[in-house]
């Protein structure tokens, strides 16, 4: 089931703002480490790598020293604006251990709904896929706002896999705080059991999915389920993994069975 995984070269990684952030919203280090380590030893291995990262707000907050994620919107701004500034400090110092070069996308929604812009994208994409640079893409949060109708894409789940379908990606990943799509809430009950393949997104999926939000991060496991829709659509396959062990990344490229894995056809078997 998961055989074309085995053989994907351009991969998209999705990880949320607490797969790289402690639960005060400061930098977790050491994962980020980790993090640039595979995607580096992917990148070296022949496979054409795209991160997109959340974090930008949880790490602005832990520069600018407060602790409660901002209820007003020039506040968030503003912690995202600083933010990620540090963030890409921080992958430019990691990725650079490993020699390899990155390069900075910010995105809003207009990216895709013009087709000038899109193009304009994709050649850059292509432009830093050729010279072997890793691009790391998130939203442009400073500028993109909900008060701005049709410019604000939300949450990096759905902005991967856009990103997905813009670079023409063989699988998008999405790591974050929870294994997968599990038949219940796993934070609500311990005997919730790990769904490891879905052939179709169904009212059943759908109604299995819990909220997974955390302090810092936005979206659950719903948006998720909405992104790899999305994915789908592009005939990209997604796969829904823990963070926790960023290492299990070679393992779901190799198509061993670690996460949920939803089938690139899974809106075709409806």
């Amino acid at each position: 089931m998961r055989e074309s995984i085995t053989e994907a070269k351009r991969i998209v990684i999705k990880v949320g703002t607490s797969s790289i952030t402690y639960q005060s919203g400061k930098i977790n280090l050491r994962k980020m480490e980790e993090l640039t380590r595979v995607i580096s030893d992917l990148q070296n291995s022949g496979k054409e790598m795209v991160l997109v990262s959340s974090g930008a707000v949880g790490a602005g907050m832990g520069k600018i020293g407060i602790s409660e994620k901002p209820k007003e919107l020039p506040m968030k701004q503003a912690a995202a604006a600083v933010g990620q500034a540090v963030l890409m400090r921080l992958y430019e110092k990691f990725f650079n251990d490993y020699n390899q070069n990155i390069a900075q996308i910010l995105l809003t929604r207009d990216v895709f709904s013009s087709k000038i812009k899109s193009n304009n994208a994709i050649n850059t994409f292509d432009a830093l896929f050729k010279m072997g640079i890793i691009p790391i893409v998130n939203e442009n949060d400073t500028v993109s706002t909900s008060e701005l109708e049709g410019d604000r894409i939300g949450d990096n789940d759905t902005l991967s896999a856009m990103v997905s379908g813009l670079t023409k990606a063989d699988v998008l990943l999405i790591l974050s705080d929870v294994e997968g799509l599990c038949d219940s809430n796993p934070s609500k009950n311990p005997q919730a059991k790990l769904i490891t393949y879905v052939d179709q997104l169904n009212e059943e999926i759908y109604g299995f999915a819990g909220d997974s939000e955390t302090e810092f991060g936005t979206g659950g496991m719903i948006t998720k389920l909405n992104a790899a829709k999305l994915a789908a659509q592009r005939s990209i396959p997604t796969v829904l993994a823990s963070s926790q062990n960023v290492n299990n990344i070679y393992e779901i490229l190799e198509g061993k069975e670690i996460g949920t894995y939803i089938s690139e056809d899974c809106l075709q078997n409806r």
